[in-house]
This record gives structure tokens, sequence and C-alpha cells, in this order.
């Protein structure tokens, strides 16, 4: 595997280091080097080859530095003339270190690894302000906006994933899970979410590059589900909670299978691990799921082993006994 270094002035390093995991789970052979204000060059140097020294292999190592010309870019630069095969990339931000993550395992060097995550990193930078002749695209949120279309595909929205996940669009959906799914579109199904236009905006510029995202009630899911000018779109569906996901499915719209990422505490709901509360409504939707042959990955990132939704479900009931609820 491709070690990585992160080297950077003050705690930079660090701190993306633990963004990095939040999004995509603990990785192997990656460590962070900072430069304090009382530190020498030859100290960042010995921290950089203290580093590697503790990766399986050092053959192939990637320094991801803050700024070209700066102390970690000229201490990497010098042990990479001794090491053909390392390379380096400047301009650190957090999508240049999930493109590398995640296509550090598909690449054979350093040097392809630092040229694959190259645009990733330049899209990553954006702006909420709009320009006067940005395009906003309703295909999905207007239905007016649609024009006719002959059929698409074999006639079906493609549902290449089903999240619940109460915070709904945030970095390890528009990051690792889209990067594992690869859909065309993000939609979020809620009827709440859909009538407050200021969370729709914010979801909407959430999208990584290359992705659209909308956000839509949960009847017009259902209307668009079978719509054959829908057959080429690979959607990621994101919803808050299990009942809503029950209510698609009820009205037609063909789920098999249901990732659960997260689901916030509330009054009523107990915790049935660290991102999961559940209240009995919960417990009887999830129930009922079942029983239609839904079939649950409960995973936060793609890296995480699935846990038993049995054994889950299972806690909650008895949780919930205890705390009287049932």
């Amino acid at each position: 595997m491709i070690g990585i270094v992160l080297a950077t002035h003050g705690e930079f390093a660090e701190g993306i280091l633990q963004s990095g995991s939040m999004i995509f789970g603990d990785q192997e052979d990656v460590k962070a080097v900072t430069l304090h204000p009382s530190d020498s060059p030859d100290d960042l140097k010995r921290g950089m080859e203290a580093a590697i020294a503790t990766f399986e292999s050092q053959d192939e190592v990637l320094f991801l530095v803050d700024l070209w010309g700066g102390t970690p870019f000229n201490q990497a630069n010098n042990l990479c003339g001794t090491h053909e095969k390392w390379a380096i990339v400047t301009g650190l931000n957090l999508p240049m270190l999930i493109e590398a993550y995640s296509n550090r395992t598909s690449v054979d060097s350093a040097k392809a690894l630092a040229l694959s995550i190259l645009e990733s990193a330049k899209e990553g930078v954006r702006t909420t302000v709009e320009s006067a002749t940005k395009r906003v695209d309703k295909s999905i949120s207007n239905k007016k906006a649609i024009s006719p279309l002959p059929t698409q595909g074999n006639g079906k929205l493609q549902i290449v994933l089903t999240r619940v996940d109460s915070r709904l669009l945030h970095g390890q959906v528009a990051t690792s899970w889209t990067k594992s799914t690869n859909p065309n579109r993000i939609i979020v199904v809620s009827d709440s979410v859909a009538k407050d236009d200021l969370r729709k905006k914010l979801i909407e510029q959430a999208a990584p590059p290359g992705v659209k995202a909308n956000v839509i009630p949960i009847h017009k899911l259902i209307e668009i589900s079978n719509d054959p000018r829908f057959g080429q779109t690979k959607a990621l569906l994101l919803f808050e909670n299990p009942e809503d996901v029950l209510r698609a499915i009820d009205g037609g719209v063909d789920i098999h299978q249901i990732n659960i990422g997260s689901m916030a505490h509330s009054v009523g709901k107990v915790m049935v691990n660290k991102v999961l509360s559940m209240g009995i409504d919960d417990v009887k939707t999830f129930e009922k799921l079942a029983e239609k042959g839904v079939k649950f990955d409960v995973r936060k990132v793609p890296s995480d082993s699935n846990s038993n939704m049995d054994e889950l479900l299972k806690k909650a009931k008895e949780e919930l006994q205890k705390n009287q609820v049932i």
C-alpha cells in the first residue's frame, strides 16, 4: 500500500488527519507531521523519516503538504531527491485527502496517486456565490421544468443506494459513499426539508463534484421512480428516518436494501450503538420493512463492518422496556 505523510505548518496536519478519519475511516500507513514554531527544518525532516519508518513498505510514499516552497515542502523534496518513487502534492485540502484514500489501493505508484488526486483537489474549491449565468437544475425538483423525453435506459429510476441518515447529505455521504456507489444524482427525500428553502439550498451546494443534488417530498419520489425519463438516473437516496422509507416502498418505490448510517437521539429513544438511536416507532417500522423482505446494511462508511440488525433491534426493545416506553 502507498504510504501517505501529511506535513504542514502548525496543527493543520493533525486536524485534517482526524477529519479524514471521520469521513473515510481510520487508514493504515498514514501519518501527520507538524512543524511547530520552535522546530527547525531538521526536526521536521526527522519527524517525516520517523513517520515513514512505521509504514509496512517504504517503497512508495506520497507527501501531502500545505505550501509550495514552505519548509514541509522543502524537507519532503529533499527526501524525494534520494527516493525517486516518492512524490509530493501541495495545497493540501480535505477533498484531496479523501480522493487519495479512495485511490491508494487502485494505483500502483505514489506518482500515479499524486496525479489522480489533483482534479478533486481543484474541484473542492467552490463558492456559494452564484454567477448571473448559473443554470439551476430543476429537472427533478420542478415538474414543469422536465421537458418531454423518450424512455431512458430500462425506464425506471436506478437506485444505487438507499440510506437512512438523520444528517442527510454530509461528508461521509458526499465522499466515501458517493465513491463506492457512483451515482450521478443524490436525492434527499423528505417532506419537511422540501419545504425549507434554506436547507434545500445548502444540500444542493454540498453535492460533490460531478454529482447533482435535489431535495424532493416523498410523493415526488414515488412519482418519478417509474418515470421512463429517469431510466438513466443513478440515484443515491437519503432519508431522515425509516418511516419515510416505508412510505416510499408502500407507494411503489423499488427498494430492496437500506443502508443505516446514523439516527439522532431524541426524547423517547434509546442508543443502540454510538450513532444509532431508536424509538418504538422506529423498531416497529424496521420490523415491517423486514417483513417486506428488505435487507439492512448497518454501516457508517463502506469500510466498516456490517452490524447485525436483529441484535440492534433486540437491544432497542430491551432498553425501551427498561425505560417503560414499551
